[in-house]
């Protein structure tokens, strides 16, 4: 189980060419990041506990903002080094999303 980030200039889609819109990836932490965020409550509070790790997730860059806060915390309970390489490469994919009018950040689960 693994979680890939996209960072998009605009909604991107599954068929077609979601390639026109792709701004910058992240490939190489996905188990990593799954393994973090698979401990969150689906139903708190947080937008990260949002990302379903078996299926696709959408945050717009609103909703990045509000999660890039949450990356801190997050960083403080990391068990190992690959998992903090993930959250910081999700907390500058996040911050990008953020201040890019109009983005979003493609959470792509196995």
């Amino acid at each position: 189980m693994g979680i890939e980030l996209e960072l998009h200039s605009g909604r991107p889609t599954r068929k077609g060419s979601s390639r026109e819109t792709l701004l910058r990836g992240s490939y190489e932490h996905g188990e990593a990041l799954a393994s973090v965020l698979s401990t969150l409550d689906r139903h708190g509070s947080g937008k990260l506990g949002w990302v379903d790790p078996y299926d696709d997730t959408l945050f717009n860059e609103q909703e990045a903002q509000v999660a890039r806060q949450e990356v801190t915390a997050l960083t403080q309970a990391c068990t190992n080094d690959q998992q903090k390489a993930a959250l910081l490469d999700l907390a500058e994919l996040l911050e990008a999303c953020a201040a890019t009018p109009g983005s979003y950040l493609w959470f792509m689960g196995d």
